[in-house]
């Protein structure tokens, strides 16, 4: 009977049933692993399976290629202290859902684990937008990175020369140095100091969301017929929102 122990955070649930629940489970040694966790839709569970709880997980199934069934120990609960800051549990619920949706099941992934566990902490500790979000855009570009869909900022796609790149190419990803943009510059991406660029830009937090949005529907969520997840264009919608109301 295959079983495991491990760590990780609950990043999906669904009602399964009357009171049951499947949970996809990102865990540190097995990767996105889904399970059933017998009463997961009761009231006297509902908080231990809150998206972005941190748990001690056990699996279990009688065959490897069945869902099994999880039992699960509350370590620590990040949404529930995100309650009062609605654009950190919207980054919360973003970070979940594009775990959920775009890694696959069953791999691990020790990069993209340990970067997401280490955002959660920032999430908890950090008081101001400009302080978490500049590494909630790392991660995104990370998480492209580990996928195999990381941008080519290593030298300027033109010139060839290693400096300080302010665009960055929508089709190939490449960096672009702005002497260099030449006709195209309406086209491209501003590259934001927030993700290493050199671009100066009022509202460089947007333009880093619109930028690794940009290549997470091109080349993660085009590929599987779907659109970004919701919780993602709603951070987006909230980041745009609170430049907007800070400019007028």
């Amino acid at each position: 009977m295959p079983s495991w122990s491990d760590e990780g955070f609950v990043i999906q649930a669904r009602i399964h049933g009357e009171s049951n629940a499947v949970l996809g489970v990102f865990t540190k040694h097995h990767g996105r692993h889904m399970g059933l966790l017998h009463g997961g839709g009761s009231k006297s569970k509902k908080s231990l399976v809150e998206l972005g709880n941190y748990v001690a997980a056990e699996w279990q199934a009688r065959l490897d290629e069945q869902l099994g069934t999880y039992q699960l120990e509350l370590q620590k609960s990040y949404s529930a202290s995100l309650l009062d800051d609605p654009i950190k549990l919207s980054a919360l619920t973003s970070l979940c859902a594009l775990l959920e949706q775009a890694l696959p099941e069953r791999e691990p992934q020790e990069a993209i684990y340990n970067a997401t566990a280490a955002l959660f902490e920032i999430l908890y500790l950090s008081d101001e937008l400009s302080q978490w979000l500049p590494l909630y855009l790392q991660w995104e570009m990370g998480m492209l990175e580990a996928l195999g869909f990381g941008l080519d900022l290593s030298k300027c796609a033109v010139s060839g020369a290693q400096c300080a790149l302010d665009y960055v190419s929508p089709r190939t990803g490449h960096g672009v140095q702005a002497a260099h943009a030449g006709p195209y510059k309406e086209r491209l991406l501003p590259l934001p100091a927030c993700l290493g660029g050199a671009a100066m830009l009022d509202n460089e937090l947007e333009a880093g969301l619109h930028l690794t949005g940009h290549f997470l529907q091109k080349h993660i969520f085009a590929l599987i017929h779907k659109d970004l997840p919701q919780s993602r264009i709603r951070l987006a919608y909230l980041i745009t929102s609170r430049y907007k109301t800070h400019s007028d």
